[in-house]
């Protein structure tokens, strides 16, 4: 790993832990680069401004989120396994994390104002959708579409009511939720 390569990986990893630590996207460079444990000019060498460090943070956290669903994909040999894996993946461990949390959410805000943003978040859903769309399409056919659409809107809305109950901090009824929802589908 070159010398950039491993400074650009700090400065995301404290990009998201810094956005973690105080909820907000509103976070200086100099706290991030603090944080990682360089100055803010080695930040803005890098990264040219604070949005695209902030989306350098959204790519790695979706990078991140489509390896977790490519692991936990491995071994489903039936589209129902298929379907499960995906949609426990979206209330792991790792995406409820304080650091996860602050930054989807805030990720979702940046999206209103940056094309950028928008664009990632959209890429997001579409490749959620696709996922469910190829594991529902053998077991309920020209629905598919449709009820993809139906269990990634729960998905979102559950992780976005469970991440804002600081009390809820076992994701398991939010799994519960939609493995209901799944079984309602698949058997209407």
């Amino acid at each position: 790993m070159t010398k950039e390569a491993d400074r650009r990986r700090q400065l995301i990893a404290a990009t998201l832990r810094e956005i973690g630590a105080k909820g907000t996207l509103n976070v200086t460079v100099g706290q991030i680069a603090k944080r990682a444990g360089v100055s803010p000019g080695l930040a803005f060498h890098y990264f040219g401004d604070k949005e695209r460090l902030f989306l350098a943070a959204m790519r790695s956290i979706l990078r991140d989120y489509g390896t977790q669903i490519r692991r936990a994909l491995k071994g489903c040999d039936t589209p129902r396994a298929r379907l499960e894996a995906i949609l426990r993946q979206n209330f792991a461990e790792a995406q409820f994390e304080d650091g996860a949390i602050a930054s989807w959410l805030n990720f979702y805000v940046l999206a209103q104002t940056s094309t950028e943003a928008q664009r990632l978040l959209t890429l997001y859903h579409r490749r959620l959708h696709s996922n469910l769309v190829h594991g529902l399409r053998p077991l309920i056919g020209d629905e598919a579409e449709t009820t993809a659409q139906r269990l990634a809107a729960l998905v979102d809305g559950l992780y976005l009511r469970f991440a804002l109950d600081r009390a809820a901090v076992d994701p398991a009824p939010a799994v519960a939720l939609v493995m209901a929802a799944l079984d309602r589908e698949l058997t209407r």
